[in-house]
C-alpha cells in the first residue's frame, strides 16, 4: 500500500516541481518552441520592479495579516475557553467562514468596501468611509488583510482553544491562591504553556498568507495600479497569460526556496523558545 502512494505522490508532487524547474531554464512562453537559457531568467528576477514589488507587498501582508489573526485568535479563543453562554454556538459561528471558499468571501467583501462602505459613510458625511478604500493604492492592501484575517481567524481559534483546554485548571486554582493578578497568570502561566500551539500557527498563518491567491483575484485582481498584486497572483497572470511561462517558472522555484527557509527558520526560533520557556 505504501508503494503506490509513494508513486501518487512522486507522480502529482515531484514530477510538477521537478518540470518547472526544468522550464525554469528556458525562454519558454507556455507554447510552442523554447530553448535552454541557463539561469539567465534567475539573475533577471533580482532586476525586474514588477517581481520586486510583489515581494515586498506579499511580504508586508503576510506579516501583517500573521500578527493580526494570532493576536485575535488568541484573544477571541481565551473568551470562547471561558465560562460564557452559549459558548458551544459562538464557537460554531466563529468557525464558520473557515469553511467558505476564498473566491466567495472575496466578491462578499468587495461589494461591502465597493458598495456598503461607501454608501454608510456618505449617509454619516464621514469621507474617510466614502470611496472604496479598494481604490486607492494607499489603503487596499488593508481590505484584503481584513478580508483574509477574518476568513482565516477560525483555524487560530481553534488550535488556541486546543492548547488551552490541556492546560489544567489546578494550576490556575493554585495562582489564584496565590494571589495572582488575571494578566500575571496570563504571562507566567497560559503564554508559556500554550507555546507549542504559538509555533504552529505561526508557522502555517505564514506559510498561507505568503501564499494567498484566491482572495487578492477576487478581491482587486492585482489593482490598483498593480499595489496589490501578490507573488502567486503575478505567477498566475505573467506566467500563463502574459507569455513568461519559463520566466515565472524560475520565479516559482525561488518562491518555494523562499517559503520553506522562512517555514524552516520559524520553527527552529520558535522550538528553541518552547524550550527556554
Amino acid at each position: 500500500m505504501t508503494l503506490p502512494l509513494v508513486g501518487i505522490f512522486f507522480l502529482f508532487d515531484t514530477v510538477p516541481l521537478l518540470t518547472g524547474f526544468i522550464y525554469s531554464l528556458t525562454n519558454s512562453k507556455g507554447f510552442g518552441s523554447f530553448k535552454f537559457i541557463g539561469l539567465s531568467n534567475y539573475f533577471r528576477l533580482f532586476t525586474d520592479g514588477d517581481v520586486l514589488s510583489s515581494y515586498y507587498f506579499t511580504f508586508k501582508f503576510a506579516i501583517v495579516t500573521t500578527v493580526v489573526v494570532n493576536v485575535f485568535g488568541l484573544l477571541l479563543a481565551i473568551v470562547l475557553n471561558s465560562r460564557i453562554k452559549f459558548k458551544t454556538f459562538f464557537r460554531g459561528i466563529y468557525f464558520l467562514p473557515y469553511i467558505l471558499g476564498g473566491l466567495v468571501v472575496g466578491y462578499i467583501f468587495n461589494y461591502i468596501f465597493t458598495f456598503i462602505l461607501p454608501s454608510f459613510g456618505k449617509s454619516i458625511g464621514s469621507a474617510l468611509l466614502s470611496s472604496s478604500i479598494l481604490g486607492s493604492t494607499s489603503t487596499a492592501w488593508i481590505g484584503i488583510v481584513i478580508t483574509v484575517a477574518w476568513q482565516s481567524i477560525a483555524f487560530n481559534i481553534l488550535i488556541y482553544m486546543s492548547g488551552l483546554q490541556t492546560i489544567p485548571e489546578d494550576v490556575y486554582e493554585a495562582a489564584k491562591m496565590d494571589g495572582s493578578s488575571k494578566w500575571n497568570t496570563f504571562w507566567k502561566i497560559t503564554f508559556p504553556l500554550l507555546a507549542p500551539f504559538f509555533t504552529i500557527n505561526l508557522v502555517v498563518s505564514m506559510r498561507n498568507f505568503m501564499m494567498v491567491f484566491d482572495q487578492i483575484m477576487s478581491l482587486t485582481g492585482g489593482r490598483p495600479a498593480s499595489s496589490t498584486t501578490s507573488i502567486s497572483l503575478l505567477i498566475y497572470q505573467k506566467g500563463l497569460s502574459g507569455n513568461q511561462f519559463g520566466y515565472q517558472s524560475a520565479n516559482s522555484v525561488i518562491y518555494f526556496v523562499i517559503i520553506v527557509v522562512i517555514s524552516i527558520f520559524q520553527l527552529k526560533v520558535l522550538n528553541k523558545r518552547e524550550v527556554q520557556l
